[in-house]
């Protein structure tokens, strides 16, 4: 049980971390950048990956492409979330994007519906409205669109990198390969972009990238682990990871941080483990 534990505290530190970044005058595109480094090295050197497999006429390199910008993309838009929202609301939008590939099955391959996904998808759209919802009047409106429109593109852009994810595995390509490769792309696409802003980099940006590689690799390490303890019961694992993301990041926002929350977003949160455990098979 342990590495599902680690996975969740990985996860929440990550966002933790990016909370910190405006206090301690970090510069955060800079230590995304550097996280990259450390996420492909730490894939190189514990998964081992073959990335002359990928070399295949059949790989879709477009998924790679794709995948090479949303990484670091979506991560900045995370990075702007947890600023202007908070933890608990980050947290939360990110968890929901799970649903965007039900969603993404049922539109667009055909799957069919059932009962249990149908009614998790419902409390998921009705809770991320919740967690949308902004009632405090001292925030202007240009402020609070910003932070609905960054809490919107974490839920979309996570859930469209995992179905580019599934799509890659759906092709054959080996994910230990196309992990390795995606995070490349991402920080040879972060990198070229702080290149040409001319950015000067300072040793506290670089510290903070060489921690958040480590945490970001370690959620993705500890929970592939958590699968193969408990293989049999991956319903346990993915109910457990999302649930204990949204649970621990509230306790940590709100407790740690003293985040404030409506009412109407406090039952978003209630929502989004109700949608969660829908989704457990009966």
């Amino acid at each position: 049980m342990y590495t599902l534990i680690i996975s969740i505290a990985c996860s929440v530190a990550v966002s933790v971390l990016l909370k910190l970044a405006r206090r301690h005058n970090l510069q955060i595109d800079q230590a995304i950048a550097v996280n990259y480094v450390v996420a492909a090295s730490l894939c190189l050197l514990i998964f081992r990956p073959s990335p002359a497999s990928l070399l295949s006429p059949t790989t879709p390199w477009w998924i790679l492409a794709t995948l090479g910008v949303l990484l670091p993309t979506i991560f900045l838009a995370m990075a702007g979330a947890v600023r202007h929202a908070g933890i608990v609301l980050s947290d939360a939008a990110q968890r929901l994007s799970l649903f965007i590939p039900l969603i993404a099955a049922f539109v667009l391959f055909g799957e069919a519906v059932s009962t249990g996904k149908l009614a998790g998808i419902s409390l998921a759209l009705i809770a991320l409205a919740c967690l949308l919802f902004r009632q405090n009047a001292q925030t202007s409106s240009g402020e609070t669109g910003k932070t609905i429109s960054l809490l919107l593109a974490v839920w979309v852009g996570y859930g469209t990198i995992d179905i580019l994810f599934k799509q890659l595995a759906k092709s054959g390509a080996a994910f230990s390969s196309s992990l390795f490769v995606a995070f490349g792309l991402a920080g040879i696409l972060i990198f070229l972009y702080l290149l040409a802003r001319r950015t000067v980099w300072k040793r506290r940006n670089l510290v903070a990238g060489l921690v958040l590689g480590m945490l970001n690799f370690g959620n993705i390490y500890f929970y592939i682990r958590a699968h193969q303890v408990f293989p049999q019961n991956p319903t346990l694992v993915f109910s457990a990871m999302n649930i204990g993301v949204i649970s621990l990041g509230t306790l940590v926002g709100a407790g740690l941080f003293k985040e404030k929350l409506s009412w109407i977003n406090v039952l978003g949160i209630v929502l989004a483990v109700a949608a969660i455990v829908a989704l457990i098979p009966k």
